[in-house]
C-alpha cells in the first residue's frame, strides 16, 4: 500500500485538489512580550489596519494565543475608550 514515485510528496509540498502546493514555513511570534495588556496602546496598535480592523494571524505573524490576546486586548480598549471602534476617514 505505498505510494509509487510519481504520488510521494516532500516535507515542503501538500496535496490540494489534484495539484501539488507548496506550504509556507511557519512564522513565529513577531513580539517580545508575554502577553498583550489592553493598556498597551502602541503594541495594540501595530496590529490594526488604517480602517480599525484587527489584522489577520497571517499577516501579524503572532501565535494563535497572542492572536487571542489581542483580539481580547483590542475589544477592552475600545470599551474603555482607549481605542475608537472605527478610524474616521
Amino acid at each position: 500500500m505505498g505510494r509509487s514515485n510519481n504520488q510521494q510528496q516532500t516535507s515542503s509540498s501538500r496535496r490540494r485538489g489534484g495539484r501539488y502546493e507548496r506550504v509556507r514555513p511557519r512564522k513565529y511570534t513577531r513580539i517580545t512580550v508575554a502577553d498583550i495588556d489592553y493598556k498597551d496602546i502602541g503594541t495594540i496598535r501595530r496590529f490594526i489596519s488604517d480602517r480599525g480592523k484587527v489584522r489577520s494571524r497571517r499577516v501579524t505573524g503572532l501565535s494563535r494565543r497572542h492572536q487571542r490576546q489581542l483580539a481580547l486586548a483590542v475589544k477592552r480598549a475600545r470599551e474603555i475608550a482607549l481605542l475608537p471602534y472605527v478610524e474616521e476617514r
